[in-house]
């Protein structure tokens, strides 16, 4: 089922740039002549490794269900490897070989199994469309399928897709005895299938508006999470921010991952000038309170539009005029010392306000040590409520309009689901990722979904705590959890946050159970933390049982907020779930 591309004469065998490959296929690909591939034609683009020498673009065909991929190796040897896998091994992956033994070289679907071993599929579903050598290196063109009903192949969807690849620096004599302990090897995540909608037009009177980081020199470590302070200008008016796009150092983008703008909290007259590390003592503790997200990006992901009847409010009396960016550097090499970066993103705005101001809603988990994951967990589910009472309460007449969402989970989420249910039936799914990884936290637009009176949404996080010792519970650490749902919308409500908890007092009688259960008699008090009282557990698998029992029928405390803190008045309610039967289990 391999295609042969070619057969040299021996006197190209030993090239060493594997130049062989290239010069015999310019000769069979009749379509040759040298050029780079139109832009238009790969819309999307992506370094996949940290120096910038393999370069993914792909387009997207929803109505033949297909992607199409194109290559670019900068510095061509005897092939590479490309494919897909759940969270990103080289075992069990999906995979596309170029390979050469050294005379014949080959383009193949393959796979690899538990122990990272390759085989060809029997089911060849990558085509190859085109290979070719120009000035800026070895262009490879194919495209497959999103679902080929292979067991041994990827299925490609919404969401985040954990790309890996590999380059082959020597000859493999045979497929079956390729390594992929190879040099080069890595893995990139990117959002493959990307959402068809048309692209507004901007107003001839938009401005921009550029928030970067001044002169970063990046840090010699895996990940790091830089934060900047800026202001807006003193008194300045009301605007719509109405598109933004990632404005990345030329050079630099292959480290920096992500980018978020947050606006500080407006009842704070001033935040301290900040530009270091996130996780630094030395920050400012007013920091936190600068969470309001204005613009995210990251790798992959194209500018993002506002609908011509919505823009996102900033400015103005009642608004903050500090902002916080934060970028995610993500440096696997660990290249140091010679890379000083300005990254950050470009705001578009108007003073034209749009028909609707747009609005940022956070659904699931409140950030809370209550909500905590056990151990040695690889899929333990939590999930988060927004109930009718509190859209009910607090939602215009006519619901509100979501046209974007973005989900949000720390370093054990590995997926994420956000449906509206009514009247215990699942009625739209609002937005999924099955594949989630918090190094890439993919925003997705949407099309269409409102949210209406009476209409509970649910939000169900899956994490993954087998490298954990002791419970990860819920809170704004890095090494705490969080489950969140950043949804744009319009018309802006007072309802900012709609989210909830399992109440307090079962949570107590779970640990006293659980204690006499383990004949410990010691009194774990209220003095005792939440945090304190989960790290005294002797995890096994019934208490684990039990703990998912009590998140799955305990009454749960409502957090319903005004964009100025204050709750509405069904917050202070306990909501007993009975519909906790809703379908809230991820595939």
């Amino acid at each position: 089922p391999w295609v042969h591309l070619s057969t040299p004469p021996p006197s190209e065998v030993l090239s060493v740039y594997f130049t062989m490959l290239a010069l015999i296929v310019v000769i069979l690909v009749v379509s040759f002549h040298g050029a780079s591939p139109r832009e238009e034609d790969f819309p999307y683009h992506i370094l996949l490794d940290p120096e910038g020498k393999l370069e993914l673009s792909w387009n997207v065909s929803y109505p033949k269900q297909e992607v199409c991929f194109q290559l670019l190796v900068k510095e061509m040897h005897f092939g590479l490897v490309f494919g897909m896998s759940d969270r990103g091994d080289f075992e069990n992956a999906d995979l596309v070989v170029l390979w050469s033994d050294g005379y014949k070289s080959y383009f193949g679907d393959a796979w690899s199994d538990g122990y990272g071993h390759v085989q060809p599929d029997h089911q060849q579903d990558y085509q190859l469309l085109e290979a070719h050598k120009s000035s800026e290196g070895f262009y490879l063109t194919f495209k497959r399928p999103f679902n080929t009903c292979d067991v041994h192949d990827y299925q490609i969807e919404d969401g985040t897709v954990h790309l890996i690849y590999g380059i082959l620096a020597k000859p493999v004599k045979s497929l079956m005895m390729l390594n992929l302990s190879l040099s080069g090897t890595g893995i990139q995540r990117v959002q493959l299938l990307k959402p068809n909608i048309s692209i507004p037009k901007l107003p001839p009177n938009v401005m921009t508006m550029e928030v970067r980081s001044p002169s970063v020199t990046i840090p010699g470590q895996e990940t790091t999470y830089w934060c900047y302070i800026t202001e807006l200008p003193k008194n300045m008016p009301k605007h719509h921010i109405i598109m933004y796009e990632a404005a990345i150092t030329p050079g630099n983008e292959a480290l920096v991952h992500h980018m978020e703008v947050f606006q500080c909290a407006p009842q704070f007259d001033s935040i301290p000038n900040y530009n270091g590390p996130c996780d630094s003592k030395m920050k400012p503790q007013r920091l936190n309170y600068c969470r309001h997200v204005l613009a995210a990006w990251a790798m992959g992901a194209k500018a993002f539009y506002y609908p011509e009847e919505a823009g996102l409010a900033f400015g103005g009396p009642s608004s903050s005029r500090f902002l916080r960016l934060e970028v995610h550097y993500h440096n696997p090499l660990l290249i140091k010392g010679n890379r000083v970066d300005s990254s950050g993103i470009r705001l578009y705005y108007t003073s034209h306000l749009r028909k609707y101001d747009g609005g940022i809603m956070e659904l699931g988990l409140v950030y809370t040590p209550v909500m905590a994951i056990p151990p040695q967990e690889e899929n333990f589910e939590l999930t988060g409520y927004c109930t009718a009472k509190c859209t009910e309460t607090a939602l215009p007449q006519g619901g509100m309009h979501i046209f974007a969402s973005q989900l949000h989970t720390h370093l054990t989420g590995i997926a994420v689901r956000t449906v509206i249910v009514r009247e215990s039936q699942e009625v739209e799914i609002i937005n999924v990722d099955n594949h989630f990884s918090a190094h890439f936290q993919v925003g997705c637009m949407l099309i269409c979904s409102t949210i209406g009176l009476l209409n509970t949404i649910l939000t169900t996080c899956k994490y993954n705590t087998m490298d954990r010792e002791k419970a990860t519970v819920g809170g704004f650490g890095i090494m705490e959890e969080m489950c969140v749902n950043y949804v744009h919308y319009y018309p802006h409500t007072e309802l900012e946050l709609c989210k909830s908890a399992v109440d307090n007092g079962y949570l107590q009688k779970y640990f006293a159970f659980i204690n006499r259960l383990h004949d410990d008699e010691t009194c774990h008090c209220p003095r005792d933390s939440v945090t304190e009282q989960f790290a005294a557990i002797s995890w096994d698998s019934f208490s684990k049982q039990v703990l998912r029992a009590l998140y799955d029928t305990a009454p749960i405390s409502m957090h319903c907020n005004q964009s100025s803190a204050i709750r509405f008045p069904v917050s202070r309610d306990k909501t007993s779930l009975s519909a906790k039967c809703y379908v809230t289990g991820m595939s």
